[in-house]
């Protein structure tokens, strides 16, 4: 063990209550025996180090930070060395902000459409998935901070996905599902991996002793912290004999108790709990720690690499009449709510509190078209209303080139809840119909971070 003095210096009660957190955010100190604890916070599109009182779901405010482009979006640049960019000004913020650790990349595969957290994932390509969470990684530690990859594994949907059981053959895991994060463990040698909150045939992710030591620990040489899924240790004593190391969130003690009785009745070795302690100290002690806040980044400089990735990985669906590149001093009109409102997150626990957000309107300006005003055309909510898709047709009609933003909204793809359909709200497609009869130029540009479904082409 690498802090073995340290270690024969705690008491039973101390290395247990070591591998569960403090509360929500942060791990428990041994201040006797200078154990700082460290503090862990969301980040796969951004960090979001909440103020006040701390809660998984996001409902309390965040600290501004930059939001970056999406891990769907950043894929769309096929450059693992743009995502170590990314991760080295995400490991930037961390430190400035007194994270030791960043709860990210997701790089779970995109493995249905319908997946409600498929803006958190970079693709349904395992490859590519994998090369760029191993930039990601590499970037963010290169600042001192360690990154924890999630979620391992198989975790490929978010209805009851606390309560499912994926269900596969060994070739199917290792070579679709486990191959990025094959990859980004031992191409990016994260510090830190993040368990899921699935069974995987039959056996919490984590408590798999499969996953966790043959596999990743045995196989991968992974020798980092294994850190539960927020809320997602079902059995403590089960998961540290599997290989995980730090039940997060915090349970006020309740699994500091259970371990510490479970080592007293014989069901698990006081040797085993003592290599636990040791192998997450090493997350603790092992890197140079950031400052605890008080530090500032260049907000400028990361929104304008913000920029630079979105621009990259902006996709051209179609353009057979060659509408595009508009001619210097085209007259356009300027339509869709997402044009003054756009939706560049998704939502859940990657909801980022963006310390710069431009619109479609404020970024048009400025360019050489001359902008002929501009209309919402239908109701975020999905309610239909005649009166703004008819004010959208009139401005059409008026134009030599309609912009048209459409996309899913927020309700749609979000952290907890599955898609139903792939489908763009009906008002949105009615818009479509009507602008494109009132102008046959018309140039979609749609946002979302999963597929959607186009009979309207």
């Amino acid at each position: 063990m690498r802090h073995e003095k340290l270690i024969a210096q705690m008491t039973l009660e101390e290395k247990c209550g070591l591998l569960s957190g403090r509360d929500i955010w942060s791990t428990k100190p041994v201040e006797r025996l200078g154990i700082p604890p460290i503090y862990l916070a969301d980040g796969p599109s951004g960090l979001r180090k909440q103020v006040g009182a701390g809660d998984h779901l996001g409902l309390n405010p965040s600290l501004p930070a930059t939001c970056w482009p999406s891990a769907s979006t950043v894929a769309c640049t096929w450059d693992p060395a743009l995502g170590e960019e990314l991760g080295r000004a995400l490991g930037e913020e961390a430190a400035a902000q007194g994270v030791d650790v960043v709860l990210g990349p997701g790089l779970n595969l995109q493995r249905s459409p319908l997946c409600g957290r498929n803006f958190e994932y970079f693709s349904e390509d395992p490859h590519l998935a994998g090369k760029l969470a191993a930039g990601y990684i590499r970037g963010i530690q290169s600042r001192g901070v360690a990154a924890c990859p999630k979620h391992f594994a198989v975790n490929n949907q978010e209805l009851l996905r606390m309560v499912s059981d994926s269900v596969l053959d060994e070739r199917t895991l290792r070579e679709l599902y486990l191959a990025g994060f094959e990859l980004a463990v031992k191409e990016g040698r994260p510090r830190a991996i993040m368990t899921s909150y699935n069974r995987v045939n039959g056996v919490y992710a984590n408590e798999n002793e499969h996953l966790l030591c043959d596999i990743l620990a045995g196989e991968w040489g992974f020798d980092g912290a294994v850190v539960t899924d927020w809320g997602g240790s079902n059995d403590h004593v089960e998961g540290v004999r599997a290989g995980s190391h730090l039940e997060m969130p915090g349970t006020l003690g309740d699994s500091d108790r259970q371990l510490a009785e479970a080592v007293r009745a014989g069901r698990i070795s006081e040797e085993l709990v003592d290599r636990r302690a040791d192998e997450l100290l090493g997350l603790i002690l092992g890197a140079d720690r950031p400052p605890q806040g008080g530090a500032v980044f260049d907000e400028e400089k990361h929104d304008a690499l913000a920029a630079k990735i979105a621009e990259q990985a902006v996709v051209l669906l179609k353009n057979e009449q060659s509408l595009l590149p508009l001619p210097a001093g085209a007259r356009a009109a300027v339509i869709g709510d997402f044009a003054a409102a756009p939706r560049y997150q998704g939502a859940g626990s990657s909801l980022v509190n963006p310390t710069r957000l431009k619109n479609a309107l404020q970024a048009l300006d400025g360019l050489p078209l001359e902008c002929l005003g501009y209309a919402p055309g239908f109701e975020r909510n999905g309610a239909p209303n005649e009166a703004l898709k008819t004010q959208a047709a009139d401005l059409a009609k008026q134009a030599d080139v309609v912009l048209l933003y459409l996309g899913l909204p927020e309700i749609y793809e979000t952290e907890g809840l599955d898609r139903e359909h792939m489908c763009l709200p009906p008002n949105q497609v009615e818009l479509l119909k009507a602008a494109a009869a009132a102008n046959p130029n018309i140039v979609v540009i749609l946002t979302g971070g999963s597929p959607v479904e186009t009979p309207w082409l």
